[in-house]
C-alpha cells in the first residue's frame, strides 16, 4: 500500500518546480493522515525531499554554488497563509529589514494574523504568528502595511529623518489608491509622515 502512495506522493514533488513547498494534507488524496504522514518521513529520510518542519515538505532547490538550498521565512509563512486562508502582515525587525531600515536578521520572525495564532520551528529560526484585531490587518498596500509596522517598530521619539527619507522613497512605489487607503489606519504621527508620500 505505501509502494503505490510513495509514488504518487514523489510525482507530486517532481512534477512541482523545486522549492515549492507542501503540506501533509496536500497528499490526503492518496491515503489516509497516517500513512501519507509515514511516507513523507520515510522519503526525508532517504534525501529524496527535506522536512522544512512539522508537516511542511520541500524539495530543495539547487544552487549552482552552494547546492541545496532552503525556502526563506517568506515564502514558508505565505505558504502556511495561503494554506489557511488567512491573512498576514510582517511586524518588528522583520519589517524593518524589509524595508531596509534595519541589516538585523530576527532569529524569531514575527507576523501578524487573522488565522491561528502558532509558531513554527525551522532549527534555530522561528515564525511566530500572533492574533491580531482585523483592524491591524486592514492595510492593502505592501508596502504601505510594512512601513506601518516598521515605523510602529522604530517608536514615535526615535525615528530619525534618515529613515522617514527611506520610507518616503519606498511609499512612491505604492499604488495611490492603496496609500491612501493606509494612511488612513495609521496612528497620526505615522499618517504625518506619510502624507508627505501621497
Amino acid at each position: 500500500m505505501y509502494k503505490g502512495i510513495e509514488l504518487q506522493i514523489l510525482t507530486k514533488f517532481r512534477k512541482a518546480r523545486r522549492g515549492s513547498l507542501f503540506f501533509t494534507e496536500d497528499f490526503l488524496r492518496f491515503g489516509n493522515s497516517k500513512a501519507v504522514s509515514k511516507v513523507l518521513e520515510r522519503l526525508a529520510t532517504k534525501e529524496e525531499i527535506t522536512r522544512v518542519a512539522r508537516g511542511i515538505y520541500t524539495r530543495q532547490e539547487i544552487d549552482p554554488i552552494i547546492g541545496p538550498v532552503m525556502p526563506g521565512t517568506e515564502s514558508i509563512a505565505k505558504a502556511i497563509a495561503k494554506r489557511d486562508k488567512a491573512r498576514i502582515v510582517p511586524t518588528g525587525t522583520l519589517a524593518l529589514n524589509a524595508l531596509g531600515l534595519s541589516t538585523q536578521v530576527p532569529m524569531n520572525v514575527v507576523y501578524l494574523t487573522d488565522g491561528t495564532a502558532r509558531k513554527i520551528n525551522l532549527g534555530k529560526r522561528r515564525i511566530v504568528f500572533k492574533k491580531a484585531s482585523p483592524k491591524n490587518l486592514a492595510a492593502i498596500g505592501e508596502i504601505s502595511g510594512l512601513v506601518i509596522q516598521a515605523m510602529k517598530a522604530i517608536g514615535k521619539d526615535n525615528v530619525t529623518e534618515e529613515e522617514i527619507g527611506i520610507i518616503l522613497n519606498h511609499l512612491k512605489n505604492e499604488d495611490k489608491y492603496r496609500l491612501e487607503h493606509d494612511i488612513r489606519l495609521a496612528p497620526e504621527w505615522i499618517r504625518k509622515i506619510m502624507r508627505q508620500a501621497s
